[in-house]
């Protein structure tokens, strides 16, 4: 039990570490977006756009070592639904009268905890890691 734990835990460690350079990136180009006058979902719709194949890049390289762009219709698909669920929050979050970028922030805790599990079964060891 403890072999597959540490690869398991290894590849986690990586996914957050990725996943702070993603994040720093994502909320930027968001925040960037929100601070030109875009509304907070034409903002959050630039920063998906632009850290989709970022993302897909960092990921498949430097944490699940996959190679090419093989896995990358599912890993759209992955994104389009975290897409979804983020903006779905984000305009629950806002509606309580929190301001774009506080709202953006208070849930990307939970866009990070689907990130995981979905991308993870995207491009983990033949197409699915039980992350």
């Amino acid at each position: 039990i403890a072999k597959t734990r540490q690869p398991q835990r290894a590849v986690l460690t990586r996914f957050l570490g990725v996943g702070l350079a993603n994040t720093a990136f994502g909320y930027g180009v968001y925040a960037l977006s929100v601070l030109a006058g875009l509304p907070a979902q034409g903002a959050l719709v630039v920063q998906f756009v632009l850290g989709a194949l970022w993302n897909y890049h960092l990921h498949a390289r430097l944490v699940f070592d996959v190679e090419g762009w093989g896995r990358l219709p599912a890993y759209v698909a992955a994104y389009v639904l975290i897409y979804a669920l983020n903006a779905a929050g984000l305009a629950m979050v806002m509606d309580l009268g929190v301001g774009p970028l506080l709202a953006q922030l208070m849930i990307l805790p939970f866009a990070v905890m689907l990130s995981w599990r979905l991308v993870g079964r995207v491009m983990g060891p033949r197409g699915g890691v039980s992350a």
